[in-house]
């Protein structure tokens, strides 16, 4: 059985580590690499770095910012934010970065997730999913016409931008065009501290075959191994709960290796 992995995240804006409550209310959660390091130390897995506004403000990825990470941990490093082609991915991985994650342009060209697996390698290529439940208006008709009700919509640009596709069917096809793994964030969860959405990840582990990282809502224990044990994830994303040290990442494993869920010690 392959061991299920506890990742932190990094939301990076301005050159500082920030977290916020369904991507709103942004507020300083430390430097960067001071907290990179400190997820080292603790055991983490993997570690996730966003550069949440780089898309909507139309810029590239922090590469020194990347390297300087990279610099300091010796776990596996995953990049994300204002990638939108073949020379952004290589320049990311050359900083030291193992992975790529690229939402938004992905979703504007998804031929960029093909090319990229094939010049990369599909274990290099981490698809980023930020979906947001969508339900009827009170006249009874949808908010986005591609949608059936009570479903989940992809949003683009950090959070702000609906682009009315179906999360469910875009993570299949990422998966079809050769994404390695998906990153997938409950918007409607994020920060909230209430647990994972459960609903959302075990309906898109249900329907790929490749390794589904859940993010967004994580506050408890039991939630860890809520997402695990009910919806299947591969891993489980977290960022208020480790920044503010509510729990160390060593807490959440030796939980979870308690409840019988096999991790990495």
């Amino acid at each position: 059985m392959l061991s299920k992995r506890i990742i932190p995240c990094l939301d990076i804006k301005d050159g500082r580590v920030v977290k916020g409550v369904k991507f709103l209310g942004l507020r300083d959660a430390g430097d960067p690499v001071e907290v990179a390091r400190a997820y080292d130390q603790q055991g983490a897995d993997e570690l996730v770095f966003l550069d949440i506004t780089a898309s909507f403000e139309n810029r590239k990825t922090l590469v020194a910012l990347v390297q300087k990470i990279a610099q300091n941990i010796f776990m596996p490093f995953t990049v994300g934010g204002g990638i939108g082609e073949i020379e952004d991915i290589r320049n990311i991985l050359n900083a030291g970065a193992e992975k790529v994650s690229v939402n938004t342009q992905a979703v504007k060209f998804p031929q960029l997730i093909s090319d990229a697996a094939r010049r990369f390698g599909s274990q290099c290529i981490v698809v980023a999913i930020d979906a947001k439940k969508i339900r009827k208006t009170e006249g009874g008709r949808q908010k986005a016409e591609k949608l059936s009700a009570d479903n989940w919509e992809v949003f683009i640009n950090g959070g702000r931008t609906p682009t009315g596709i179906d999360a469910l069917a875009w993570a299949e096809k990422v998966a079809r065009l050769g994404a390695g793994e998906i990153l997938l964030t409950s918007m409607d969860f994020d920060g909230t501290k209430d647990g994972y959405d459960l609903e959302l990840t075990k309906a898109v582990t249900g329907k790929v075959d490749i390794p589904v990282i859940a993010s967004g809502g994580a506050g408890s224990l039991e939630d860890f191994y809520n997402v695990f044990a009910q919806a299947g994830a591969d891993a489980a994303l977290a960022a208020s709960l480790f920044h503010y040290q509510e729990f160390s990442v060593k807490q959440v494993k030796n939980y979870l290796k308690e409840r019988g869920v096999a991790v990495r010690l």
